[in-house]
């Protein structure tokens, strides 16, 4: 895959989150109106685009490339979480502020910027492979995430598994596995409301760039530090296993999208409800979405 095609679609990404950054700034968006986007997006659009992209791959994808992703979706999440456990104490020596680069290691974006990415650069059919990896996502964040933030294990934390995105995650696998004929009308209907996921999605990147202070997010050391190690250095270093589990041509290259994605909203969601202070966690989340742009295409030309 050429690394100048790649570029300029991750660039044409960027400027869907530069427009939203201009219709925030122009006064067309407020905090309600990205709420409700983002709802919508988690609860709606996502959920229609992993459906579509199932219906689309009936017949496709053997139950053996299914058992494949989750083993590498677990070892991905497994290879983060030791890296977030060694090197946290390096860029911070508060105990909390630790804890939230833990978090940032290991709970990527995958499905809010993950899934654009994927559907934009690789094609929308290769969505279902994302889904495994939300799932393992699902249950990591829900019990690592969970117990890392609140310093024990809690049998209610498991209950907010079961959501719209989970659901659908595993009716869509059900989809594949049983390879159920979706009817045309459904599945026109959700590919295109699953189309919206895309510029909704980094639309709503913009509106947060345009109320953070950019001296935080581009003035610290550390930052870019940490965006290396987690967007390129990984990733790199993920590869030479990946090889040795699979040399599928149109796996490799999602596995590697997921592996260098930038960090979801998650660490900062629990850091604020712990009371921690999420200024650095919000800096590193719109930096290291701003540098995918830049990393994606490195990661998907050494493939």
């Amino acid at each position: 895959m050429a690394i100048l095609t790649v570029f300029f679609q991750m660039l044409a990404l960027l400027i869907m989150i530069g427009a939203g950054y201009m219709v925030t700034k122009l006064g067309m968006m407020d905090e309600h109106t990205n709420n409700q986007m983002s709802k919508m997006i988690v609860n709606v659009f996502n959920p229609f685009l992993v459906f579509s992209s199932a219906a689309g791959s009936v017949g496709l994808v053997s139950l053996d490339t299914i058992g494949v992703v989750g083993l590498i979706a677990a070892g991905m999440f497994l290879v983060f979480i030791l890296a977030g456990i060694a090197l946290s104490p390096f860029f911070d020596k508060d105990a909390g502020q630790r804890k939230i680069f833990q978090m940032m290691f290991v709970f990527s974006n995958l499905g809010f910027i993950g899934i654009p990415v994927v559907s934009s650069i690789l094609g929308q059919e290769y969505v279902v492979y994302v889904t495994e990896f939300l799932l393992i996502y699902t249950i990591v964040f829900y019990t690592y995430g969970i117990t890392l933030m609140n310093g024990k294990f809690s049998l209610s934390s498991l209950k907010e598994m079961v959501n719209p995105g989970t659901i659908c995650s595993v009716i869509a696998l059900l989809v594949i596995i049983f390879e159920i004929q979706v009817p045309d009308f459904i599945q026109t209907a959700t590919t295109y409301l699953g189309n919206v996921t895309s510029p909704m999605a980094l639309v709503a990147v913009g509106f947060t760039l345009a109320h953070s202070d950019l001296r935080k997010i581009f003035g610290q050391a550390r930052l870019y530090v940490f965006s290396v190690i987690k967007l390129l250095v990984l990733p790199l270093l993920l590869l030479p296993l990946l090889r040795l589990v699979t040399q599928d041509a149109q796996l490799l290259p999602v596995c590697m999208v997921m592996f260098g994605m930038p960090i979801g909203n998650m660490p900062l969601i629990l850091g604020n409800q712990k009371g921690i202070d999420g200024t650095t966690c919000s800096a590193a989340i719109i930096l290291t979405t701003i540098l995918c742009v830049f990393t994606v295409p490195v990661l998907l030309a050494i493939v």
